[in-house]
C-alpha cells in the first residue's frame, strides 16, 4: 500500500467554501416565541429537500408480474429483530398490489442508475420492460446491478396523511456490488464524497 486512498466510483471531492452561507436569525431569551404558521406544501418541499436521502425501489409480484416504484422515503427500523419501513403515496397504484402480495423487496441503486430510478418514477410505462431481474429468496424482483437488496415480508401499514407507512419484516438481504449510493438532494441527483477522519455514527437514537 502507498498510502493512498482507493477511489471510489461516484464519489467526487467538493469545496464545502462554495456553499453560500444562511442567515442568522437569533431568538433571544425572554422574547414571545413566534406564532406557528401554517406550512404550505412548497415551503415543506423547499426545506425537506435540503434533507439528501438515498433512492430505492420497491419490488413485489402480483401474480406472476413484476412490480414497482421509485422510492426515497425508506429507512431502516429495528436491528432486533431486522426491520425496515417505506412510506408511499396513498395515490400510487403499486401500493394495494404490494400490500396484497404480502412481501417486498428493497433494491438499494448506486449512483450509475439515474435512467432506472426514472423508469420506476414513470407512470403509464412497463417499468420492467428491458430490465435484468431475478427473484430474491422470497420471490420478489432484485433489480440486476443495484447496490444491495433486502427482502421483506409486510408486517403493518399505518395510514399517515396523504402516505401509508409500510414497515416489514427483513427475511434476506446482500450487497451486490461496492459502489457509491445514488443520492437525491434539493432536486436533484447529487455526488456522495467521503468525510476525512469520519467514523460510525454513535448509537444514541
Amino acid at each position: 500500500m502507498n498510502g493512498r486512498r482507493r477511489a471510489v466510483p461516484g464519489f467526487e471531492r467538493a469545496d464545502v467554501r462554495d456553499a453560500a452561507p444562511l442567515p442568522f436569525r437569533p431568538h433571544h431569551r425572554g422574547e414571545p416565541a413566534p406564532e406557528p404558521q401554517e406550512v404550505g406544501s412548497g415551503e415543506f418541499r423547499e426545506v425537506l429537500g435540503n434533507f439528501a436521502t438515498g433512492v430505492t425501489v420497491i419490488t413485489a409480484l402480483d401474480g406472476p408480474t413484476p412490480i414497482g416504484f421509485t422510492c426515497q422515503a425508506f429507512t431502516s427500523l429495528s436491528l432486533d429483530p431486522p426491520m425496515v419501513s417505506f412510506s408511499v403515496s396513498r395515490a400510487s397504484s403499486s401500493r394495494p398490489r404490494i400490500l396484497a402480495a404480502g412481501r417486498f423487496c428493497v433494491n438499494v441503486l448506486a449512483f450509475d442508475q439515474h435512467a432506472l430510478c426514472a423508469r420506476f418514477a414513470t407512470r403509464g410505462v412497463d417499468r420492467f420492460l428491458g430490465i435484468d431481474w431475478w427473484r430474491s429468496p422470497g420471490g420478489c424482483p432484485v433489480l440486476d446491478g443495484s447496490l444491495a437488496w433486502i427482502d421483506c415480508t409486510v408486517e403493518a401499514e399505518y395510514p399517515a396523511g396523504d402516505h401509508t407507512i409500510v414497515v416489514g419484516n427483513v427475511h434476506a438481504l446482500a450487497v451486490q456490488r461496492e459502489a457509491a449510493p445514488l443520492v437525491y438532494h434539493r432536486g436533484a441527483f447529487a455526488n456522495c464524497f467521503p468525510v476525512a477522519g469520519n467514523g460510525a455514527l454513535p448509537r444514541v437514537c
